[in-house]
């Protein structure tokens, strides 16, 4: 059981998370990839969907209802925190936990899941509070996605600082090249694996027409 975070909004979580669970789930691991809170989501029939949340569904193997999946969403592309005053909705960090716990106690040891946070590792919750803390609280191992672009490499050590200061393990980290025009990709590759202190577990090409099992192909479990 992990939890996915990223340097930054848009650095490849989802394609990330997905394709890992995509790479478990061709082992013949129970797979699960959970969303706790979702921004920009769109009004269906079944109510509130984020299309994050639907990618990690597609590739799990252990079927949970949406709510599961995705207990806190909102409609506006805007930050959590700012959307649940609006809405008056709880996410506090034991809100949020309170939302993860009982689904997270229907695994065992061997199923495969990822929690994809949203944004950043500083995510703000509101009244002080960051979605880090829920991370800490449940005491989840880290996975971290490199979105690859200028200015990639203070985003990666900066957060690999965080996240190591608040006593949180990385058991590894993913580069995705978000942007392919960035000026010496590759050097900028060998750099992050010079100043990162866990494995990698691969480096996604910037991908035409991404999707979980070409994405998979990059990466190492």
């Amino acid at each position: 059981m992990y939890f996915v975070t990223g340097t930054d909004t848009d650095c490849g979580k989802t394609l990330v998370s997905s394709a890992l669970l995509c790479q478990a789930k061709n082992q013949g691991k129970k797979t699960l990839g959970l969303k706790p809170i979702a921004s920009g989501c769109e009004q269906t029939a079944s109510g509130l969907r984020n299309s994050d949340a639907l990618s990690l569904i597609s590739q799990s193997s252990i079927e949970l209802a949406y709510s599961q999946v995705n207990p806190i969403s909102f409609q506006p592309a805007i930050a959590p925190h700012i959307a649940a005053a609006q809405t008056g909705t709880d996410i506090s960090v034991q809100g949020v936990s309170n939302q993860l716990t009982p689904t997270l106690s229907l695994l065992d040891e061997h199923d495969f899941c990822l929690v994809e946070g949203a944004g950043g590792w500083r995510l703000p919750l509101g009244d002080g509070d960051y979605l880090s803390q829920v991370v800490q609280q449940l005491s989840l191992p880290v996975i971290l996605v490199v979105g690859i672009k200028l200015g990639c490499l203070n985003h990666a050590v900066l957060t690999q600082e965080a996240i190591l200061a608040d006593g949180v393990k990385i058991v590894g980290w993913v580069g995705n090249i978000v942007d392919p025009d960035t000026a010496c990709i590759e050097d900028n590759i060998a750099s992050l694996h010079q100043m990162m202190s866990s494995p990698c577990l691969g480096i996604v090409p910037h991908l035409s027409h991404a999707s979980a099992d070409v994405a998979a192909k990059y990466l190492s479990l």
